[in-house]
């Protein structure tokens, strides 16, 4: 079971409203609770995870593919998935299974989603990144917070009429940012949705609500939240920068305009950013759908 936590109020607040109400949130996928429990244990039972990956044939590639990457230059191919293991690690197989799981789960034919998911695994990889940098904090809950930030939008793109063209519009004006053109034209945003999906696939609350917050900027000087809520929504922005410089994309709005907060807030220097940018590449690179 989920702990309670103060986002739990909220989402049932929201989840009221007639907007919200008729968006049908996707059931937490048994593969994704079975994975939970194995992370639950005090140790993670290399067995288990093997059994569960060996369960879907291309969950199986898929850890296989990434070992066989140019990331781990091996002398000779991973033919197994108890070798893709070995290869990867324990830790990061549980995390690619994760995004995999999370995809397969929320796939959406839509050329807005493209190359969404390539993009929110690396976002996934670059917080988990800079969380390990964080004294006293967990990265696993940056890897998760990077993984299901934006998972509103595939939900609002299968659920909600119109909203590819809320997705065009809001990217376009300078007048109002992204959530506030989503409300404006249906009376939700991907964050509130990401938030939703979080809690109901079990997520921690400190992620689901660093989801809900993660374009609020005005939060992280807000005691209200508790200092991993904050550290999540600050370094989900550095990700964001690091994933746009990557794919060869200008930073943002709101880089340009809450970066440098987001930068002070978790007494990062711009040497360091420089730093992570070539120091990611290569994971960054092995992602691949």
């Amino acid at each position: 079971m989920t702990s309670a936590h103060p986002i739990d109020q909220h989402i049932r607040q929201v989840r009221m409203h007639p907007s919200v109400r008729a968006i049908v949130i996707p059931p937490c996928p048994e593969s994704l609770l079975r994975l939970q429990a194995i992370m639950a244990e005090p140790e993670i039972d290399a067995d288990a995870l093997d059994q569960l990956a060996s369960s879907d044939v291309a969950m199986a590639a898929a850890l296989i593919r990434l070992a066989n990457s140019p990331l781990h230059a091996l002398a000779q191919p991973v033919q197994t998935v108890g070798m893709a293991l070995t290869v990867l690690g324990l830790h990061p197989s549980v995390e690619l299974l994760s995004a995999f799981i999370t995809r397969n789960a929320l796939l959406v034919r839509s050329p807005l989603l493209d190359h969404f998911w390539e993009s929110s695994q690396r976002r996934a990889i670059a917080c988990e990144h800079i969380g390990r940098q964080l004294y006293s904090f967990d990265p696993g809950l940056g890897y998760s917070f990077g993984l299901f930030c934006h998972v509103g939008m595939p939900v609002l793109v299968k659920a909600v009429r119109g909203y590819g063209s809320t997705v065009t519009e809001a990217l376009a004006r300078r007048d109002r940012t992204f959530t506030q053109t989503e409300n404006a034209n249906h009376r939700t945003d991907h964050a509130v949705m990401g938030a939703i999906v979080a809690r109901t696939w079990h997520l921690p609350g400190d992620v689901a609500q660093a989801i809900w917050l993660h374009h609020d900027f005005a939060c992280l000087g807000d005691e209200r939240f508790n200092p991993t809520v904050r550290h999540l929504v600050a370094l989900g922005l550095l990700a964001e920068y690091l994933v746009n410089h990557h794919d060869n994309l200008p930073p943002t709005r709101e880089w340009q305009d809450h970066g440098q907060a987001c930068m002070d807030h978790l007494a990062v220097p711009p040497e360091e950013l420089d730093h992570w940018i070539d120091e990611l590449h290569p994971a960054f690179e092995a992602v691949r759908f």
